[in-house]
């Protein structure tokens, strides 16, 4: 198998024959008159070779070839062949969701589907599409491509060699239409990985089996009674109230005990941080009681005293990729430190985005980066441990980790589908167009556009 990256062209020659120039011919191990079968996602057609004596590295299709494969316009893309066949692409499709405004058409995800699309450059042909987009008859889609002068056009292909799964929306995705969705490209063999978000319960459960990794995960209790919030705060003295299919840190109570004291609930209500004491466990739940909380849709979990700055707790973002070697590798990590008073690190919260280098140095001197090697360890393989669990593919995670003064790491929270807050920081920014290769990267791993030893 030959693999390289060339022009595709589209000719108005009458000639229905693939035209090459020698020197991709013999690359490609293309004979000339011998016929072939070219393939651009599901479409494929059948045509004999003709060979160009001219430079350079290019392909070239009549018109009305490109139409049956659905070629949108002449691209520069990779191309594999085995002498027999010869695929053209990956095409790789970014599943999300689509506004009315054409210069806008992922509303506030534009700029992040424009830069993966970016980082696909030459490799692939790689465009964004709906659910509503696919024709399933026909077997195509309608997405938007990025082009030249940075403007966004719709264009009809067939479909992708793989999807990458970016819908925004835990309700619509919990669906069993959407369900069915995404099986119909699991029927045709096409990769489709982050099948969809993760509730806070779902991960505790997946690494109950995985002894190794389930150490670093506090002590959790789905759907609450008061007797078990009461015996952890015995055990614990403090513990975090969290919404099963919560994000972005709304919704969560971090309840504290104080034996002298009494009982503390932290929570923000109108974009304030709010501190209430209750003298009893019956007063507290009470509270609790009168916020409508459901504790059937909430999450009971262990609190942990983490590494702190200025008296304010450090957690830190683990955003973590595939490559194209088919391995979890540490794409970026944000350290975010807590803002006065607030009950997460949030940055909408009063939280502030530091380097981790920054943290640990600061924290444990000259063990600062042997902790950091030791957290990055440990975030693999809980990444692998997930995978390892978890009925669809995946090829990218956000963790929550803390690291409390014993330098053990703790995971709050697995992500199926990160936010990229941390990438906002000066320092981290070439992490982020790290991270958005590595997607790349396991796209053309995934879709066997790889090399022959990488296959």
């Amino acid at each position: 198998m030959s693999l390289t990256t060339c022009s595709i062209l589209i000719s108005q020659q009458p000639a229905r024959v693939i035209s090459v120039t020698r020197s991709l011919g013999r690359l490609l191990n293309l004979q000339p008159d011998r016929a072939v079968t070219i393939r651009l996602g599901s479409k494929a057609v059948t045509l004999p070779v003709r060979l160009l004596n001219r430079k350079g590295s290019f392909l070239m299709l009549p018109q009305s070839v490109a139409s049956i494969l659905r070629l949108p316009v002449s691209v520069k893309c990779s191309v594999k062949s085995d002498g027999r066949e010869v695929q053209l692409g990956p095409l790789i499709g970014i599943l999300t969701a689509t506004g009315p405004d054409p210069k806008l058409p992922f509303g506030p995800r534009t700029g992040f589907i424009r830069e993966i699309l970016s980082a696909a450059g030459d490799r692939s042909v790689c465009f964004a599409f709906s659910p509503r987009n696919v024709n399933w008859e026909e077997e195509v889609v309608t997405g938007y491509f990025l082009v030249e002068g940075g403007r966004w056009v719709r264009r009809t292909v067939p479909l992708p060699d793989v999807v990458y799964n970016r819908l925004p929306s835990r309700t619509a995705e919990k669906t069993e239409s959407m369900a069915l969705f995404k099986e119909r490209f699991v029927r045709r063999q096409i990769p489709l990985f982050n099948w969809g978000f993760f509730d806070k319960s779902d991960i505790y459960e997946l690494l109950i089996p995985e002894k190794e990794a389930f150490r670093h995960v506090p002590e959790s209790h789905t759907e609450p009674t008061a007797e078990q919030i009461r015996g952890m705060l015995q055990r614990h003295r403090f513990v975090y109230l969290k919404p099963t299919a919560g994000s972005l840190g709304f919704g969560i109570y971090r309840i504290t005990y104080n034996p002298s004291s009494g009982y503390y609930a932290r929570y923000r209500k109108n974009g304030s941080n709010i501190l209430m004491r209750f003298p009893n466990f019956d007063g507290l739940m009470k509270f609790l009681r009168g916020q409508r909380l459901r504790f059937s849709h909430y999450v009971l979990q262990q609190g942990i005293r983490l590494v702190e700055i200025d008296d304010c707790p450090i957690d830190f973002r683990f955003h973590m990729t595939k490559n194209g070697s088919n391995e979890w590798v540490v794409s970026g990590i944000g350290a975010k430190k807590a803002g006065k008073g607030s009950v997460t690190t949030h940055i909408r919260t009063g939280g502030s985005l530091m380097t981790p280098e920054q943290v640990l140095n600061r924290v444990f001197g000259s063990r600062g980066g042997a902790v950091l090697s030791s957290a990055k360890a440990v975030a693999v393989r809980l990444a692998e441990a997930i995978e390892r669990q978890n009925r669809h593919p995946l090829g990218e995670l956000g963790f929550d980790l803390g690291i409390d003064q014993s330098e053990h790491v703790w995971m709050f929270e697995a992500n199926a589908k990160p936010g990229r807050t941390i990438f906002k920081h000066p320092s981290l920014k070439a992490q982020g167009r790290a991270s958005f290769d590595n997607i790349v990267e396991h796209c053309l791993y995934l879709s066997k556009f790889v090399d022959e030893e990488g296959s």
